[in-house]
């Protein structure tokens, strides 16, 4: 587990309420996560999540996951818990947008304390958002608190790869990306098993060609967007170009990867 002082909520608050938010889901799209749809699809094949089902889902941004399952999965009732403010209130337009408001509710709290009662989902679920959250092992005693008997905790994340990064590499991977805490497999593998949890984890192999992706939308279709977005500043647009071609070579060195966990309780 890697760790870094100084990132604070209010920090991925701001990223999230800001410009740097609107950049991620220029490039990603409302689903922010590495594989968009397609990965989506793969947790919820891996996580045997079955239709008239109801979940929680953690970090949930403006709740493009919990639409995805609603709409493609047929989960019958989705609430979803975050932090920001701004996110939650985009999210019930969209839900509102889309005819989905009657199946989809927020809740803004923090994800380690969310008040919401215990064993009462089916599933809880997460895509690519706990790298957020400081205190790990409470946020995955939360998520086995919120599911039944039997239920599943279904997440992807970005963690730990392979291969060590240096502590400089570490410490500027965190500081760029806001993330307090960066967790391995085997950390959450053994947090969920100290839960009581029987758990599979594994590596999706998805990260260093989506970072690709990502870095060629910016250069080659996407630079104007962009820079309208951060207000034409050109040095902060070549700074995060920088720091992205810098997760590029992490992730193509094996030191960066997006994981995937189902656990059951």
């Amino acid at each position: 587990m890697k760790h870094i002082d100084g990132v604070l909520l209010k920090d991925v608050q701001n990223v999230y309420s800001g410009p740097e938010g609107r950049l991620w889901e220029l490039v990603m799209g409302q689903q922010i996560h590495i594989g968009g749809m397609a990965s989506s699809m793969d947790l919820a094949k891996s996580a045997s999540i079955a239709a008239g089902s109801t979940g929680v889902d953690l970090c949930c941004c403006t709740g493009a996951g919990m639409r995805f399952l609603v709409r493609l999965c047929g989960v019958g009732q989705m609430i979803g818990v975050d932090a920001t403010q701004t996110v939650i209130e985009l999210g019930r337009q969209r839900n509102a947008d889309e005819g989905l408001a009657d199946k989809i509710d927020f809740v803004q709290a923090d994800v380690c304390r969310t008040g919401l009662p215990s064993g009462q989902a089916d599933f809880v679920w997460g895509e690519d958002a706990w790298c957020y959250v400081a205190d790990k092992p409470a946020l995955i005693a939360e998520a086995v608190r919120l599911v039944r008997p039997g239920g599943t905790i279904a997440y992807t994340d970005w963690v730990e790869g392979p291969v060590p990064m240096t502590p400089d590499e570490a410490g500027r991977y965190l500081r760029f990306m806001k993330f307090p805490s960066l967790a391995g497999l085997e950390d959450y593998q053994s947090q969920l098993e100290d839960q009581g949890c029987t758990v599979s984890t594994r590596f999706t192999g998805r990260f260093a060609s989506h970072v690709d992706l990502y870095l060629n939308m910016l250069t080659m279709q996407l630079t104007y967007d962009a820079l309208r977005i951060i207000g034409f500043d050109q040095a902060l647009m070549q700074y995060l170009a920088g720091e992205l071609q810098f997760l590029q070579a992490l992730a193509h060195a094996g030191k960066i990867e997006q994981g995937l966990v189902v656990a059951r309780k």
